[in-house]
């Protein structure tokens, strides 16, 4: 299968839209919004203020609309999620997916977002997981990294991510690079929605989640004979967790060191990738390589325009 991402064409269009939680601050995404137009885009949003319900941004149906307008206007090059949190999930069996993997769009985001790019894949289309507004874009300071990331990942064919890591046994494995949000991940493991790649290069990330919770997830994936078939394994951010006095020297380092005895697969850690303010972005569905040598890894994603 051939995975391509659509040629931007400049100026570039950016329609948002919020197809997970609403925004925690309204007036924070007009903020974000003059930010992306600030940076050069031409932005679109599709969220309203109006049509929050509940924690979402909208009714499920509102939802499923945002983002077929998104993927339906000719204007927009990328579609960007305003937030992640929790929603996406509500709408799978109502989104008509082959129409936004046949829409030219690349859409971007992370967290709950991990769902969109499962049906990218599935589908043999790229996507991005990288920012989104909220967050990304509506802080008085702008990462430098985060922007120059994204900038670099959506002009180029090329794209690399250089972090340290804890290892230093020297790797070098190709293959093509998926993954996201562990939790979403697991979620739809055994669903219609899950895709699931062979000889891959997998990266996770997740946040708030007890070290035994990520032991959990992962060895539910290596039960379901997914670990084994990956060349490696590479970890993101998993902080925002609280260890307790009964866990008795059971972290997250002792958990990795459990996992690493039970599955066969380099596991890297360090990606700069997650719930953190400095966030690579990486390019899903594209044809990767990671070198690892003296505790330095470097991530290469090659993708066709």
């Amino acid at each position: 299968m051939q995975f391509t991402l659509p040629t931007l064409k400049a100026p570039v269009g950016i329609a948002v839209v919020a197809p997970s939680g609403g925004p925690l601050d309204d007036a924070a995404v007009v903020r974000g919004l003059d930010t992306l137009q600030r940076q050069g885009f031409v932005v679109q949003s599709y969220y309203q203020p109006e049509q929050r319900f509940q924690r979402f941004g909208g009714s499920d149906e509102q939802r499923v609309a945002q983002l077929h307008a998104a993927a339906s206007n000719p204007d927009v090059s990328i579609v960007m999620a305003l937030r992640g949190s929790y929603g996406f999930s509500r709408l799978l069996p109502h989104l008509d997916l082959d129409l936004l993997a046949n829409s030219g769009k690349v859409f971007v985001g992370y967290s709950d977002f991990t769902l969109m790019h499962q049906a990218m894949l599935a589908r043999g289309r790229l996507s991005i997981a990288g920012p989104m507004l909220y967050g990304d874009f509506t802080s008085d300071k702008l990462s430098e990294y985060t922007l120059s990331q994204f900038i670099q990942c959506i002009s180029h064919q090329r794209h690399q991510v250089g972090f340290s890591c804890a290892e230093s046994s020297a790797i070098e494995v190709q293959g093509r690079l998926w993954g996201g949000n562990l939790a979403m991940l697991t979620h739809i493991i055994g669903t219609p929605y899950w895709t699931e790649v062979e000889d891959g290069i997998l990266f996770l990330e997740d946040i708030g989640e007890h070290p035994y919770r990520v032991e959990r997830m992962l060895l539910q994936m290596h039960f379901a004979g997914i670990l084994e078939k990956q060349k490696a394994i590479v970890l993101g951010d998993f902080s925002g967790y609280q260890l307790a006095a009964h866990d008795r020297g059971y972290d997250f380092s002792e958990m990795l060191n459990y996992v690493r005895s039970v599955v066969d697969v380099p596991v890297i850690t360090g990606l700069p990738f997650g719930h953190i303010p400095d966030r690579a972005s990486l390019v899903v569905g594209s044809a990767a390589t990671l070198k690892v040598a003296d505790q330095q890894a470097q991530l290469i994603m090659d993708y066709q325009l």
